[in-house]
């Protein structure tokens, strides 16, 4: 009998270094009455929970059943009309062509594209279809004046007033009952990701294009508002998404409409506008949409931070740690359609840092260029593999790209 003993104990340790399973039948017996063992299967586990190393290996797994146009693809968010301009309400064949052809990582809805609940839900649901790998399907819903659905009659949501009224009742936790609120009502109609929370600190009164999208003035306030959105947003399944990096809220003038010198040094930039920044990656927020503001004093040069090397990888990549997503403000607004094409700020974009090219005025340009360099030379396709990972780990992490899909466990 000890023989017996003896020789099971080292079969069952021969067992668990071959298969790294922790308990295997009949090894140990269970207590009368015990539970079953729980799934090990990466398929039941819940993605947030995923620890870096699990995921540091789906990542790869996918990009290497990944071509380079696909990876490429990754990198763009785009609006309807970038796809079809007829396709404002619904998917249209030539939509479907052009998903399928440019592997697009995301699409930007606005409110021309919603008329009703059941019709933007149709619309999203259709847009998934056939994707290799799921779209992030955004809208910026801020509350107050910027909510694309809210602000749609009959969609059936919560309204809420201007990011300056709640920062007014000094309770962050209202800020984490807006993010949670606001996440619950996006996912039930599709959206994955929300361009929000406003990390802008509004300290000059003549700015329009931040204005009441602010919490306010107060760096500490607007830090813990922010800080709480991000929470509420994304423990309740949606992304949310820092804007708009440095900080715009101390100008006067409105990037949409040309070229913005935020006058700052870099050391008011640490101490005020930066904050609310670090108190948002802090809480783990997804994305971090770069401004087209320039800030001449910090960087020498007239360009704007979404195209800056220094903004981007230096500063908010390696000083303030961040290593999420980062995307670009829309690439259409004239800040960059007066100084640059499609296709040189697309690229200049991804040099500086970006992951993700946000609306760019000509979609086709943009891509074709990003892939022209990468056939040329002139950027490595390691840089593109990099930010690609980021992209579709914050897929896993969020669902979107589900534990159960075959990109992750290689066709099984």
């Amino acid at each position: 009998m000890i023989l017996g003993y003896a020789n099971k104990k080292m079969i069952c340790g021969l067992l668990l270094l071959l298969t790294g399973v922790l308990v295997l039948a009949g090894c140990r017996p269970k207590s009368p009455g015990s539970p079953a063992e729980a799934s090990t299967s990466i398929r039941d586990m819940n993605p947030a929970h995923l620890d870096d190393i699990t995921m540091d290996g789906m990542v790869d797994d996918i990009l290497s059943q990944m071509t380079l146009e696909e990876k490429v693809g990754q990198m763009f968010l785009v609006s309807t009309d970038s796809l079809d301009y007829d396709a404002e309400t619904a998917v249209t064949d030539q939509m479907k062509e052009r998903l399928a052809r440019y592997h697009i990582g995301g699409i930007i809805y606005f409110s021309f594209n919603i008329k009703d609940r059941d019709q933007i839900s149709s619309f999203i649901k259709e847009a998934q279809k056939d994707n290799k790998i799921p779209l992030f399907t955004a809208v910026d819903e801020e509350g107050g004046s910027v909510a694309r659905i809210a602000n749609t009659e009959g969609m059936g949501v919560t309204i809420f007033p201007s990011m300056a009224e709640i920062g007014k009742s000094g309770d962050p936790n209202s800020a984490y009952a807006l993010g949670q609120t606001l996440a619950q009502d996006l996912s039930e109609l599709g959206f994955n990701v929300d361009f929000a929370p406003v990390a802008d600190i509004v300290t000059n009164t003549e700015n329009t294009e931040i204005g009441d999208r602010s919490f306010g003035s107060d760096p500490e306030l607007v830090s813990q508002f922010v800080s709480q959105e991000v929470k509420g947003l994304q423990e309740n399944g949606v992304s949310s998404t820092l804007k708009h990096f440095p900080g715009q809220g101390d100008t006067s003038e409105d990037t949409h409409r040309g070229y913005v010198d935020l006058e700052t040094s870099i050391d008011r930039l640490r101490e005020v506008e930066f904050l609310p920044f670090q108190a948002g990656i802090e809480a783990g927020a997804d994305f971090v949409m770069v401004s087209h503001v320039s800030v001449k004093a910090v960087t020498g040069q007239e360009v704007p931070a979404s195209l800056s090397k220094l903004m981007i990888s230096d500063i908010l990549r390696d000083e303030l740690r961040y290593d999420g997503i980062v995307i670009t403000d829309a690439l259409n607004m004239k800040s960059i359609t007066k100084f640059y094409d499609s296709g040189q700020a697309a690229l200049k974009a991804v040099k500086a840092g970006a992951d993700m090219i946000l609306m760019p005025d000509d979609m086709e340009e943009a891509f074709q260029e990003l892939l022209d360099a990468v056939k040329r030379g002139s950027i490595d396709e390691s840089r593109i593999e990099e930010s690609v990972k980021r992209i579709l780990t914050v897929k896993i992490r969020r669902g979107i790209l589900p534990l159960t899909s075959e990109l992750i466990h290689g066709g099984e």
